[in-house]
């Protein structure tokens, strides 16, 4: 993206924001939350709509085009532009006229009334009692025309009683441009709905944790995935973003949205719309399932076998096994404590790998160490089956719903490398990766980073580009070297040493200080006079400060 565009996201983003804020200040950022993003909804269908109709109507009257209607052509264009297969057979939603943006602003303001609508070149009488009202039908005419959204679009303005904010809301909103440099709607509004999603998960604290993954760490973890195509899946998908991070990765590296085919899970029925909802504003196909639904009772892949996995669930999650069975196909490393999830998390989305598939997850840090309630015979046995790649310490305070530490587990069933510089961009492992059977990569990343505000850290571009390059240095056997108290190639033999633990403090070691040219007698000597220096300047200023006490009269 050129600098210009990017400069242009960023101010509207945050124009947007602060705007938006103070129209509606009386609701909660969880329940605001679905009120403003349901209406970037409806901008970005109908946007990408209306950019389709004017493609059309250029098409429609245009001689070297395969859709010119010819010279007497004039009559028919109103007609055909209604037609909705033009749209749909480029993956465009059909918008009803109720439901397209200009005639939303236009009745915004309309408390009650009979509006005019055209379909299929016949005018129907359509009533409504409030813009809540008129929201709530035109996301219902939308859902129902695109069956791809069948119980996706949250349809409840009326219910909220808002309607006094909503024309403020969406005059806001249509200031968004559907078209600017080379972006359009979809790169534009998209861009808006994730910024919304994290400034909403920051104001919802521990709550909206639930549904965002910070951005700095989706990106690091598909920089070393490096989803190129085949299936990816999340079977705590949230809103999505592990998706929108694979898109972007395939995008900025020639590739097209068509080579990733996007699977997820979702048990959080409000969280599963909005992940929806993401993939659509982005022209992803995708399949979240059926429905919201527990992962571990009710799997909506039970199939599925990924070529990539990433996610980011529950941290120790309690009491997740209910209606799970012991002997359930998916614990073939061991049976995972009930008061504990996150080895539950790990075996099934290991259950759900290729056989060439790689995938990471976001765990605490207490799943690298722990021996209670049979977590280390698990790890033991992962370990012993070779399927950990690398363990990715990470520094504290990156997340908006917890402080507890964290890292990142890189899991994979294929170390044999594949040496071929030919094989191209296939699934699994990349061409020019080397044999590491054996071999566990330790990074220790927790002095990256850096504050963006008082309470939460963030990765700057810099930190994980060290990190993925350094991951994929030693998976290529090229420009890698252990760095002291950062990263460590270990064998098997070492892990055992250290009894499983995976911990990689343990095996990075201190980074090497800068050797101290000075003397140690000369170095004391000086830092002695400093010192006596520093105790006269505080007995002057001691000084100073009771004489102008006294003249005061507080001196005693």
């Amino acid at each position: 993206m050129k600098q210009e565009e990017q400069q242009f996201l960023n101010d509207l983003d945050k124009r947007l924001w602060t705007m938006a804020n103070k129209l509606l200040p009386m609701l909660d950022a969880a329940v605001y939350k679905h009120v403003v993003l349901g209406l970037i909804f409806l901008k970005y269908v109908s946007d990408s709509f209306k950019e389709r109709r004017a493609e059309l109507q250029a098409a429609f009257a245009d001689p070297n085009n395969d859709y010119y209607l010819g010279d007497d052509g004039a009559e028919l264009i109103e007609q055909e532009l209604e037609a909705r297969d033009y749209f749909t057979e480029k993956n465009v939603f059909w918008v009803p006229a109720l439901a397209r943006w200009d005639f939303l602003q236009a009745n915004a303001k309309v408390a009650v009334g009979t509006v005019l609508q055209v379909k299929n070149g016949k005018v129907y009488e359509y009533k409504f009692n409030g813009i809540g009202r008129l929201l709530d039908d035109a996301l219902e005419a939308v859902e129902k025309e695109n069956p791809k959204l069948k119980g996706v679009l949250e349809k409840d303005y009326a219910r909220k009683q808002i309607d006094s904010a909503l024309p403020g809301l969406i005059d806001l909103i249509a200031e968004i441009p559907f078209k600017h440099g080379t972006l359009h709607a979809k790169d534009i509004l998209g861009h808006v709905y994730e910024y919304f999603l994290g400034e909403f998960a920051m104001a919802e604290g521990k709550k909206g944790g639930q549904y965002y993954t910070p951005k700095s760490i989706v990106t690091l973890i598909v920089e070393m995935l490096e989803p190129y195509q085949g299936r990816v899946y999340d079977p705590c998908c949230g809103s999505g973003g592990f998706f929108v991070q694979s898109e972007k990765f395939v995008e900025e590296h020639g590739g097209r949205i068509g080579q990733i085919s996007v699977y997820g899970q979702e048990s959080n029925p409000t969280t599963w719309r909005l992940a929806s909802m993401n993939m659509a504003i982005r022209g992803m196909d995708f399949d979240f399932g059926k429905e919201p639904a527990s992962t571990y009772t009710r799997d909506q892949h039970p199939d599925l076998r990924a070529d990539y996995i990433m996610a980011n669930p529950p941290f120790n999650m309690k009491e997740w096994n209910a209606g799970v069975k012991d002997d359930d196909p998916r614990w073939k490393y061991g049976i995972p404590p009930a008061n504990n999830a996150n080895f539950a998390w790990m075996q099934h989305m290991i259950h759900h790998l290729a056989p060439h598939g790689s995938m990471a997850l976001l765990l605490a840090n207490g799943s690298m160490s722990s021996n209670t309630n049979n977590e280390g015979e698990i790890r033991k046995a992962l370990i012993e089956a070779d399927l950990i790649e690398c363990m990715v310490a990470l520094p504290g305070q990156l997340f908006t719903n917890t402080q507890i530490p964290a890292c990142i587990w890189f899991l994979t069933r294929n170390k044999s490398g594949n040496p071929s510089l030919a094989g191209g961009r296939g699934a699994g492992e990349r061409a020019g990766t080397r044999d590491r059977k054996g071999e566990t990569l330790f990074i220790d990343a927790r002095n990256l980073g850096y504050m963006k505000d008082r309470v939460l850290r963030d990765f700057a571009p810099e930190d994980i580009r060290k990190i993925a390059d350094t991951f994929h240095a030693w998976k290529k056997g090229e420009g890698y070297a252990d760095e002291a108290g950062f990263s460590k190639a270990a064998k098997l033999e070492d892990i055992k040493k250290h009894d499983y633990v995976l911990t990689p403090g343990r095996y990075v070691g201190a980074a090497e200080q800068e050797a101290d040219s000075e003397l140690f007698d000369e170095k004391m000597a000086r830092l002695t006079a400093q010192l006596n220096e520093q105790f006269g300047e505080s007995a002057r200023l001691e000084a100073v400060i009771r004489e102008n006490l006294a003249r005061l009269g507080y001196g005693g």
